[in-house]
């Protein structure tokens, strides 16, 4: 069993910053790719940022130029930096991480982390 846990969540006001962090259990080099997803009250689960163990990442169209995703492997964490924060931006934010090896595929969730934006 795999366990991703997060951190950083909170309240900001709008425009201002916040860093979440998720550290697995596993080294995070097992993983072809790990991501944060976003919840609001009342809508579906969303993808914002992502990254794969080639370096590669990809960011939501309502988040770039405001968010990056970074990995940082002797720490063996990945990060999410949130700046320029909107109202928009509140929601529990999860951690995912994907593994592949083969037939195998596996999807590992953190337990979310509220991040509230005020205006």
């Amino acid at each position: 069993q795999v366990y991703l846990v997060e951190s950083g969540g909170g309240l900001a006001q709008a425009g201002g910053s916040l860093r979440l962090s998720c550290a697995p259990s596993a080294s995070i080099v097992s993983f072809n790719a790990m991501g944060w997803f976003r919840q609001a009250p009342g809508k579906q689960r969303e993808l914002v940022a992502r990254i794969w163990s080639g370096g590669s990442t990809y960011l939501a169209d309502s988040v770039k130029g405001r968010f990056t995703i970074s990995r940082d492997n002797p720490k063996n964490t990945v990060y999410l930096q949130m700046n320029s924060l909107q109202p928009e931006d509140t929601a529990v934010y999860y951690c995912h991480a994907q593994e592949t090896g083969g037939a195998f595929s596996a999807d590992y969730w953190g337990q979310g982390t509220q991040v509230t934006v005020s205006s």
